[in-house]
């Protein structure tokens, strides 16, 4: 029915900079709340940021002040700015939206993930 598409993650070197887009696709009538999650290898995963249709954001502590999420409503896509980045924020990045599909049943869904590296 719905699929979330992340791409963006990669390498990059402490302090560098990375930005994450995620696509939906499918037959939706509107996307509601869309947020970034991340898990690292031992750990559970936590939320990054989130951010309503009314572009309303919210962020997780340790990424404050360093990362900005977006959304277009126009391409159903999320994104996620991260700036000044250190070893403690590689993971792999997860896509999550609140979907109202073309029925208007509500259902939430992730993405495939996308690894992020921050190392020297």
């Amino acid at each position: 029915q719905v699929q979330l598409v992340e791409s963006g993650g990669g390498l990059v070197q402490p302090g560098g900079s990375l930005r994450l887009s995620c696509a939906a696709s499918g037959r939706i009538f509107r996307i509601d709340d869309m947020g970034w999650y991340r898990q690292a290898p031992g750990k559970e995963r936590e939320l990054v940021a989130t951010i309503t249709r009314d572009s309303i954001t919210n962020y997780a502590d340790s990424v404050k002040g360093r990362f900005t999420v977006s959304r277009d409503n126009a391409k159903k896509s999320v994104y996620l700015q991260m700036d000044s980045l250190n070893p403690e924020d590689t993971a792999v990045y997860y896509c999550n939206a609140d979907v109202v599909l073309n029925t208007l049943k509500a259902y939430n869904y992730w993405g495939q993930g996308t690894q992020v590296t921050v190392s020297s």
